[in-house]
């Protein structure tokens, strides 16, 4: 199982809390588009950039709720300057506990919670997955996979377009995490 994380957009960028609705940039689209990999089935988060992602990509993928982003509750779509003036006491609290989640939204262990039962079902699937969705989700999934605490999969960086590469035999195992380019690590 590979999960796939979308393209470049502008909140990645410019350092924002994204939206479900934001798309990608020019730029992530391009990148996007130059890639082509190769899997049995496809999965994408229900958020616009993944959804453009497979579609640069020229796949068809299957929508799963599971693989939606941490929800960023009343800071999505603002950037951390908006943030800071908005709320500097919830800013400053955020970056002392980021797993803690913003406002209104999710935190990391309810993410973690979610992506157990997906991780559980993809356990007992044989085809190949990729599954196009968020670096918050992936590193998430890693953490919930590896048993490892939520501060250490924080520090993992997931960069657009990077990908973790995981696999199954008694217990979840992490092959690889980097780059994929044309299908490659």
């Amino acid at each position: 199982m590979t999960l796939l994380c979308h393209a470049a957009t502008r909140a990645m960028r410019v350092g924002a809390f994204p939206t479900r609705e934001e798309g990608l940039d020019a730029g992530g689209l391009k990148k996007a588009g130059a890639r082509r990999l190769e899997a049995s089935v496809w999965l994408t988060s229900p958020a616009l950039a993944a959804q453009q992602t497979a579609e640069a990509l020229g796949v068809s993928a299957m929508v799963d709720e599971s693989l939606r982003d941490i929800d960023h509750g009343s800071w999505a779509g603002l950037t951390f300057e908006q943030v800071q003036a908005a709320d500097p006491a919830g800013l400053s609290a955020w970056l002392a506990d980021p797993a803690r989640g913003a406002p209104g939204g999710e935190g990391l262990a309810e993410v973690r919670a979610r992506l157990a039962d997906w991780l559980e079902s993809q356990a007992q699937g044989s085809s190949p997955v990729i599954a196009i969705t968020h670096p918050m989700v992936i590193r998430a999934a890693i953490a919930e996979a590896l048993d490892m605490p939520s501060a250490a999969a924080l520090r993992i960086d997931i960069a657009p377009l990077s990908a973790a590469m995981m696999s199954f035999n008694l217990a979840w195992r992490l092959r690889a995490i980097g780059p994929y380019d044309q299908g490659t690590l």
